[in-house]
């Protein structure tokens, strides 16, 4: 430096000589402040160092620059100040970290802190999450550049420079990684997409968890090149462990908490289950109660109903004794004995109302016979309404709603007028200042829940029949016994309280359901269901009346009846009629005479016999002997002989007791001349 001035030490452009000379000169030292200097061969080291003057009495002649080379402590200071940085750092993040649950909101901590960390331009965190199905794909956060950045590009694939990361296998730090051997081998881009920011200095590590696996990775870029060192991967290094316990801590706490969730939720539905279970329990035993109580009310009416039904035979075997000889007494009296015919009229017209009754509670034991045949509801109510008029009056009005498309049934067509006249009836007497009456039909479901709580209910298709009205209604007892036969809340002598339990019957013997709703003061609804025709129908055509004629010697007909009035009255009727007539007083009895080669052309039967056979038996056997044989039952009261579900079998020949003159005299003549059987054809 001799001969030199000492402007070279100083970077060009420093005024830093120039005072250093001042304060030396006014001070008698300058100097002494640490900067960069510049060396001889051109390096540069920070250094400091003091100007003094050169004086030869109070002249200063030259000055003395004494310069200490602190390069290696200033490197020192710096590093330490970097790691000093570097920790506070690593700890505000480690803070930060445990502090926070959230995934989302911890990887951008991580990733903040990264760029801090390393002075990148630019970090992104990608890392793996499984959705509620268990199925995983990939996030990222980024730090220093817009979300928009990279929105545009494909998540990163297992190229060479992601892969290391991505596998776990260690860090990836290049100084310029566009000079990097792995860098644009994979098709189609051969590098950045466009767009990309720039990247030049890379650095990316791995985050892999406790148990080894990875996480996910952070990747860290700079335009520059060589920005990153050592220092970076040691810091980063540290931050990715960090990272990788937080977030293995947040996915210990989902898994707690989802556990836990777990766990209340099923406690809650244990709860409920219990809670269910209780009113469940209460439901079925309410129900079982309730279906109970039904079974009770339906072996009652069974029980009962079996009661009128036999009383209701036995009435109409004297009914038949009565009927009879009282028309044997209008035949046989004088046309000018007014007063015993008059007499007799009575007699037979109170003889016809007790049977009316018999075949009511016949009807309510299910034990009257039923001809079922196609019935379109509809049509028989237009065919009622003239009925309904005259008998409800002037002062019920009647609204008839018709269903569209309304399905057939099968029923007795009779059996179902009498049952709709009685409700309406019945409704007309609960209305004694008037009212208004509506029947209403429609196609119904029965389901099998409301099958099972009710006694004798099948689920299927139905045709509903509602008859309502706006009359006083029944409270809850009432409407318990409203099916009892002779059961009325009439005044004496103005009801039998036959009605509803003949329509009771007639539904049940139908296969049907039948439901009353009521209020008081408010009105009342019965519901009749009945079974919808399944099979088609066939069509019939009309057969003409034919007159009938009186019997002949030549026919011989045989009598079984185990009741001697019966059996007396039938014979002479026959007899009078013309016909050859032998009787039997059971089926044994008659079995013998047809044995022993007797000619008979019509077994005329009772269908309730003595001796161990039913008529049904003793038909059956006789058919044996004379397969061409002509069969006629008559009956007051039948269960299961020539009746299945309430209806005659088929080809089956019935008079019910008790019976006039005149109708059996148009059977016999029927059966004998085939005419029964035509009409069944």
């Amino acid at each position: 430096m001799l001969g030199q001035t000492l402007d070279r030490i100083f970077p060009s452009g420093s005024d830093q000589l120039e005072r250093e000379i001042a304060s030396a000169i006014a001070h008698g030292r300058g100097g002494g402040e640490e900067g960069w200097r510049i060396r001889k061969d051109g390096g540069q080291i920070w250094g400091s160092g003091e100007v003094t003057p050169i004086r030869e009495g109070d002249e200063i002649v030259g000055f003395v620059k004494i310069l200490r080379d602190r390069t290696h402590q200033r490197q020192t200071e710096d590093a330490v100040r970097e790691e000093r940085r570097a920790l506070e750092v690593l700890n505000r993040a480690g803070s930060a970290l445990a502090a926070e649950t959230d995934l989302h909101r911890l990887v951008q901590i991580v990733t903040d802190a990264g760029v801090e960390l390393t002075g990148a331009e630019f970090g992104a965190f990608f890392y793996n999450v499984e959705d509620e199905r268990g199925e995983s794909y990939m996030l990222y956060t980024l730090s220093g550049a817009p979300a928009e950045s990279f929105s545009k590009f494909p998540m990163p694939r297992n190229t060479e420079v992601f892969a290391p990361t991505f596998k776990g296998e260690g860090i990836v730090r290049s100084d310029d990684i566009t000079k990097d051997r792995r860098y644009g081998r994979n098709a189609p881009r051969k590098g950045m997409p466009e767009g990309h920011l720039p990247v030049r200095s890379y650095l990316a590590v791995p985050v892999v968890a406790r148990d080894g696996k990875v996480i996910g990775g952070l990747f860290f870029g700079h335009a520059a090149v060589g920005v990153f060192t050592e220092r970076s991967e040691r810091g980063l290094t540290g931050l990715a462990a960090e990272a990788a316990v937080a977030i293995d801590n947040v996915y210990l706490s989902q898994a707690a908490h989802k556990e836990i969730a777990e766990r209340t939720r099923a406690q809650e539905a244990l709860r409920e289950l219990n809670a269910n279970l209780e009113r469940e329990i209460a439901q079925r035993t309410e129900q079982l109660r309730a279906n109970e109580e039904a079974l009770r009310q339906a072996q009652k009416m069974e029980a009962v109903g079996q009661l009128t039904g036999g009383v209701a035979h036995d009435f109409n075997n004297i009914l038949q004794v009565i009927v009879g000889n009282l028309e044997l007494i209008l035949r046989l009296v004088p046309a000018d004995a007014g007063r015993i015919h008059r007499s007799a009229e009575q007699a037979i017209n109170g003889a016809r109302q007790a049977s009316a009754l018999t075949q009511r509670l016949l009807a309510f034991s299910r034990r009257q016979p039923l001809d079922p045949k196609p019935v379109d509801v509809n049509l028989l109510l237009n065919g009622l309404s003239d009925l309904l008029d005259r008998s409800l009056g002037e002062t019920v009005s009647v609204e008839t709603v018709r269903g569209a498309g309304l399905w057939k049934i099968e029923a007795d067509a009779n059996a179902l007028e009498s049952a709709i006249l009685n409700l309406a009836v019945n409704a007309r007497d609960a209305m004694p200042q008037g009212g208004r009456l509506t029947i209403e039909t429609m196609n119904a479901y029965i389901d099998d829940n409301y099958a099972v709580s009710h006694a004798e209910v099948l689920p299927g298709q139905y045709v509903l029949i509602s008859v309502s009205d706006s009359g006083v209604g029944m409270d809850s007892q009432t409407l318990g016994r409203a099916f009892e036969p002779f059961f009325t809340t009439k005044p004496v002598g103005q009801g039998t309280g036959l009605g509803l339990s003949q329509v009771y019957g007639f539904v049940k013997q139908s296969g049907g359901h039948i439901k009353i709703y009521s209020e008081v003061a408010q009105g009342t609804t019965v519901k009749i269901y009945l079974p919808r025709l399944q099979r088609s129908e066939k069509q019939h055509e009309p057969v003409p009346a034919v007159a009938v004629p009186e019997g002949n010697a030549n026919e011989t007909i045989l009598v079984v009846e185990d009741d001697n009035s019966v059996r007396i009255y039938s014979v002479d009727a026959l007899r009078d009629l013309g016909y050859h007539v032998i009787e039997a007083p059971d089926g044994p009895s008659a079995l013998r005479l047809l044995e022993a080669g007797t000619p008979v052309d019509l077994l005329f039967t009772d269908v309730i016999l003595p001796g161990g056979m039913t008529g049904a038996q003793v038909a059956s056997e006789a058919r044996k002997l004379r397969p061409a044989l002509k069969v006629l039952f008559t009956t007051g009261y039948a269960r299961n002989a020539i009746f299945h579900h309430g209806r005659l079998d088929k080809g089956v020949q019935l008079i019910t007791k008790p019976f006039s003159f005149n109708d059996l005299a148009a059977k016999v003549r029927d059966v004998l001349d085939g005419m029964s059987q035509l009409k069944l054809t």
